[in-house]
């Protein structure tokens, strides 16, 4: 596949955030910290669920990463990945309205920035959007807001915002942000995540060395908010990571780790008004296990893989932890969540793609499609 080709973005956008400063991390740093999730993610939006699935080969040149999307309503998957952009790095992606979505390339070989191309019709056409400095290797290193602005957060943990169509500017960074008394609260140590409020506001999050709080911060009035939910008190001596932050339905929807190892556990949590007011769902303990990717649906639904093969999902707020069938077999599993009470598993191994269903009340995966991947092995050479 070729790479992307690489245009200047000039930056056009005031620099919103505080100067930079320096904070250096702090000694009670958690010393076990949480497993990164995978980068395989899915999208469920008004008119269509997206999914990024790695293909290929195991790791190295001959992974590609696919994109693949399902209509609101339909029953069959197609194979949507954006032409014209090298896969190889992972793709990241953020929903917009209708059948849009934004796709964000991970560096990878010889590259040092990230494409970004879009489509607002499932895929038929696709434009090129100025480049940004590498995204983080995090599910949510990009997302779209009202007006067709964008964030993204760098492997660098910087911050920078975009307009439609427009160049990029620097929001902040982590270090300006840990200056801030948001974030000293916190004694934030890193960024994990970048989204927006369905009013537009960006949100962050990270992780906090401060045991006991959550790193969510939303920019509001010139300044940099802590919007984090408060915790139940038998959290209080855990520290807190934000595995994920992104917007789904008419709000945002975030999946926290709090503490490690045994102790470990997972919680899930809304909100409808940017992080005033947040829904929390039951602990879920982890047991020994850890997260391996997470998946929001647009109606608050959630679903978790772990370690040892296993799936959790929760309906919305409310609801209860519900352990999922054991897994389709697969070298790569991507689970969706296209409609309310339904998973579908999109199981890769090589250039073959298998998707399962699972609708509510069924105690086992329902094999509905098999796509074959046209995969160019050495184009990366």
């Amino acid at each position: 596949m070729n790479a992307s080709r690489c245009a200047a973005a000039a930056l056009a956008l005031a620099v919103l955030a505080a100067g930079c400063g320096s904070a250096a991390r702090p000694a009670n740093t958690p010393s076990s910290p949480a497993v990164p999730l995978s980068l395989t993610t899915a999208v469920t939006g008004p008119g269509a669920t997206w999914a990024a699935v790695p293909m290929g080969a195991a790791s190295g040149a001959n992974q590609f990463w696919q994109l693949f999307m399902l209509p609101a309503g339909a029953a069959r998957w197609s194979l949507q990945t954006p032409p014209d952009i090298a896969t190889n790095g992972a793709l990241i992606l953020a929903g917009q309205a209708g059948q849009g979505i934004v796709v964000g390339e991970r560096p990878s070989l010889s590259l040092t920035f990230s494409a970004i191309t879009t489509t607002r019709d499932g895929g038929r056409t696709w434009a090129t959007l100025p480049p940004v400095s590498g995204l983080a290797g995090v599910p949510d290193a990009l997302a779209a807001g009202p007006g067709r602005r964008l964030i993204a957060l760098s492997g660098r943990q910087d911050v920078s915002v975009s307009t439609a169509g427009g160049s990029w500017a620097t929001l902040t960074t982590r270090q300006a942000l840990a200056t801030t008394p948001a974030a000293r609260a916190c004694a934030l140590t890193e960024l994990t995540a970048a989204a927006y409020t369905s009013a537009g506001a960006p949100l962050l999050a990270g992780t906090c060395a401060r045991a006991g709080t959550a790193g969510i911060f939303a920019y509001a009035d010139g300044k940099w908010n802590l919007a984090a939910p408060p915790l139940p008190a038998s959290l209080a001596g855990q520290h807190v990571r934000v595995l994920r932050l992104s917007q789904a339905g008419r709000g945002d929807a975030a999946l926290l780790q709090a503490g490690t190892g045994l102790s470990a556990v997972l919680i899930e949590t809304w909100t409808t008004d940017g992080g005033q007011q947040w829904k929390l769902s039951s602990p879920f303990r982890l047991g020994g296990a850890h997260a391996v990717s997470a998946f929001f649906g647009s109606d608050g639904a959630t679903a978790v893989i772990l370690s040892g093969h296993r799936s959790e999902t929760l309906a919305g707020p409310g609801a209860s932890w519900r352990a999922l069938p054991p897994l389709p077999p697969g070298r790569t599993v991507t689970l969706a969540l296209p409609a309310a009470g339904t998973v579908d598993a999109l199981a890769a191994d090589g250039s073959s793609l298998t998707i399962w269903q699972l609708r509510s009340g069924s105690a086992a995966w329902a094999r509905t499609q098999a796509i074959k991947v046209p995969i160019q092995y050495g184009s990366s050479g």
